[in-house]
């Protein structure tokens, strides 16, 4: 069984920070890519950023130059560092991750979900 469990949400004035965390845990053979997505009221989920064993990262063009996605490989934990906030930011924020488990099925894994709310 593999559980993703995000951390760091909550609200914060347009132009503020936060940082999100996420660890895997369970029956982990490999991490591949990690990344987080949102998801706001009425919309569809998106990406927001990615990145992959090997460091290499993908921004949305909406954020780029704001957020930093990182990951520490050895605690399959990925990191989303949050600057410059705004309301358009508000939304659920998921953490993916592709992994491989021990029996050796590979999948892509969900966080539950955290709230991120930007106020003007």
């Amino acid at each position: 069984q593999v559980q993703l469990v995000e951390s760091g949400g909550g609200l914060v004035q347009a132009g503020g920070s936060l940082r999100l965390s996420c660890a895997a845990s369970g029956n982990i053979f490999t991490v591949n890519a990690m990344g987080w997505y949102r998801q706001a009221p009425g919309k569809q989920r998106e990406l927001v950023a990615t990145i992959t064993s090997g460091g290499i990262t993908n921004y949305a063009d909406s954020v780029k130059g704001r957020f930093t996605i990182s990951r520490d490989n050895a605690k399959n934990t990925v990191l989303l560092q949050m600057n410059t906030l705004k309301p358009e930011d508000t939304a659920v924020y998921y953490c993916n991750a592709d992994l491989r488990t021990t029996l050796g099925y590979r999948s892509h894994y969900w966080g539950q979900g955290t709230q991120v709310t930007v106020s003007s």
